[in-house]
């Protein structure tokens, strides 16, 4: 769960997350005082605001860091493939008894806060993410907030029933393996930033300069100084078996709603557009794909948060790349009230499902667990 969430809302502005039964999202807004009461109008407002970005289409059902990018290769124009984006991250606000709820109750949540950084750790959700997957067998996805099983050594005993670490043992498979199976290459954020992950389908491609089939730390990446731990900007170069290169941008934005956050974030989004640490963009290649959760909503934050509309200077109408996912006040809502996860491209367009929200679909899990709703895209050549 991130910090720009519900619960930031309820602080900075009024809101509070109550997850519902299964599909259903309920909000509350309430009003503060003072400096809280001001920003809860602005924010209120901002759900109201017109976008000027480009929208996408909605419809129904150990090695890295050496890839050469921005080569001259021409881009892939291969038939369409699922791109995925998801942030498997749990809620909070968790108000139901545990055994109406899968075993995982304001209890478990707490642990899990505590002890699993938020990340996809509880077993029948892992269950339920790798049944989701299986049927829509993404070529690529990007993973926030899924939990890394070696971190289970340190995790005390009390805190395992019912969560991935309860029968772990050292060489156990990952989170991301278990859901994803056999059939993918896997590569980790790099500095330690093993919860944010990028998988490629073997049928698809592989990743450039990662020669196992898990790398961890295997994406390439730049701290900034100041903006917290690690690499929130990941870059891969896929090579498909034809020969064509796909850079590919994994992101997950600083969270947070206060001057500084919005002030990392902008400096993130300038490591994927302007300078990734090594003197060019990390979206620098001749195709390239960016997808994760931004952390702020560039259709209806824009005029509250400098790094929502410093994704707007790069991406929209007339600019050199696209939302494909929804973007504007007609957006569904990735996350509650707001739409943070995303997928952009240059070179590719193509249709976006939000399981549980778009027509024919049902939500990935039955339970209260989850706060985002992933973000599923099939994607063609955008024709020149």
């Amino acid at each position: 769960m991130d910090t720009f969430d519900i619960l930031t809302l309820s602080a900075k502005a009024g809101y509070r997350a109550v997850p519902g039964n299964a599909g259903e999202r309920v909000v509350v807004g309430f009003l503060g005082t003072g400096g809280d009461m001001r920003l809860s109008m602005v924010l209120l407002l901002m759900l109201s605001l017109p976008c000027a970005c480009a929208t996408g289409t909605e419809t129904g059902p150990d090695i890295g860091g050496d890839a050469t990018v921005g080569d001259g290769v021409s881009h892939a124009p291969e038939g369409p493939f699922t791109v995925i984006t998801w942030n498997t991250g749990t809620a909070g606000g968790i108000r139901v008894p545990a055994e109406e709820n899968f075993g995982y109750g304001p209890e478990q949540e707490k642990i899990a806060d505590e002890y699993y950084g938020n990340g996809l750790a509880w077993n029948t959700a892992i269950v339920a993410a790798r049944e989701f997957l299986a049927t829509a067998s993404p070529d690529l996805i990007s993973f926030q907030e899924i939990f890394h099983s070696d971190d289970c050594a340190d995790i005390p005993e009390a805190a395992r029933a019912g969560f991935v670490c309860e029968d772990w043992a050292h060489g156990d498979p990952t989170v991301a393996r278990t859901v994803l199976g056999p059939d993918y290459q896997i590569a980790t954020h790099g500095f330690g930033r093993h919860d944010k992950v990028l998988a490629v389908h073997n049928r698809f491609g592989r990743i450039v300069g990662c020669d196992a089939e898990f790398c961890l730390d295997g994406l390439d990446g730049f701290p900034i100084e100041g903006c917290g731990r690690g690499g929130r900007v990941g870059r891969a170069v896929i090579e498909r078996h034809s020969g064509e290169r796909i850079t590919v941008v994994s992101y997950h934005g600083r969270s947070g709603m206060l001057q500084r956050d919005f002030e990392c974030r902008t400096q993130q989004v300038d490591q994927i557009f302007v300078d990734f640490g090594d003197g060019q963009p990390a979206a620098n290649g001749q195709a390239n794909i960016i997808l994760g959760d931004f952390n702020t909503d560039p259709g209806r934050l824009q005029a509250v948060d400098e790094s929502a509309a410093r994704w707007n200077d790069f991406v929209g109408p007339g600019k050199p790349f696209q939302f494909i996912s929804k973007v504007g006040e007609d957006a569904p809502g990735s996350y509650i009230l707001f739409d943070i996860d995303h997928i952009v491209s240059d070179v590719f367009e193509g249709t976006v499902s939000y399981p549980g929200i778009s027509p024919g679909t049902e939500p990935v899990y039955e339970g209260q667990l989850f706060d985002h709703i992933p973000v599923i895209a099939t994607l063609t050549p955008v024709a020149r």
